[in-house]
């Protein structure tokens, strides 16, 4: 009669480890299958909508992406292609390398990124017509914040020492005794004069001189004769300072040099012209 409680016992016993491992191994495969549903995130569901970057107006091939060529619009998520964006700051600065068209989807794959080197070395940049591509030292503060991206627009100020008289000195002819013409000037005096070179220029790309060290040079997509103006600037010790334009802003600033005069005048400090 001892035999029969211990024999029940025995198969409680092991029905209680069969429904343990069995509520075991189900509570595995759940939190197996929370996790991964997790890891892939939610499940889009049909009807759901995904906000999308589409061309605000149509878009020519080459061209540099700006905000105001660029728009968000919710989209049925089962409709999307692969490549698409999500936010406008995705496509500004990059290039186009197909037509686009209003309302059309902005894909990765149809872009080009102009901070990209290829396989030559060579930085993947686009140049119109009329313009050449001009490397600009990056020698001022806002080009070494790491604030500058490709496809802003900038203006360059300058700074030079320049003639304080326009009048040309004329040299008396041989055998002449007249003076020189008086210029209103010493000959030969300079002072510093800053001016704004050149407005909305745009920036092309932002290049360092190898992997893992700071930008040295922005390379700058100008006309021949801007180019020409640049260079003399530069190679005449100008002071340059670049200031970056709101985006979509293009028109000429209205500005005057500033000199030495142009101090006394507007803060009314006592001296003599």
């Amino acid at each position: 009669m001892s035999r029969i409680p211990r024999l029940r016992g025995c198969l409680w016993l092991t029905a209680g480890l069969v429904l343990a491992l069995a509520a075991g191994a189900m509570i595995y495969f759940w939190l197996t299958g929370m996790s991964v549903q997790a890891e892939a995130g939610p499940i889009a569901q049909a009807g759901s909508e995904q906000d999308v970057v589409v061309a605000a107006r149509t878009i020519d091939v080459g061209t540099r992406l700006a905000p105001g060529d660029l728009e968000v619009k919710a989209m049925p998520v089962e409709a999307l292609p692969s490549g698409y964006l999500d936010s406008v700051d995705s496509a500004v600065g990059k290039v186009t390398t197909a037509d686009l068209y209003p309302g059309e989807i902005i894909l990765m794959q149809r872009l080009v990124d102009p901070n990209v080197i290829s396989g030559d070395g060579r930085v993947a940049v686009v140049v119109a017509d009329g313009e050449v591509l001009m490397a600009f030292p990056i020698r001022d503060l806002m080009s070494q914040l790491d604030i500058l991206k490709a496809g802003d627009h900038v203006d360059l100020l300058f700074s030079l020492n320049l003639p304080t008289s326009r009048s040309v000195v004329l040299l008396p002819a041989e055998g002449e005794g007249a003076e020189a013409p008086s210029s209103g000037g010493a000959v030969g005096e300079e002072g510093q004069v800053t001016f704004d070179l050149l407005e909305n220029v745009t920036v092309a790309a932002i290049v360092s001189g190898g992997e893992g060290l700071p930008p040295n040079a922005l390379l700058l997509t100008v006309s021949p004769q801007d180019a020409l103006l640049i260079k003399f600037a530069l190679d005449a010790g100008g002071a340059v300072t670049v200031v970056l334009r709101p985006p979509g802003v293009e028109e000429p600033y209205d500005t005057e040099p500033v000199d030495v005069n142009y101090m006394i005048d507007r803060y009314g400090i006592p001296g003599r012209r």
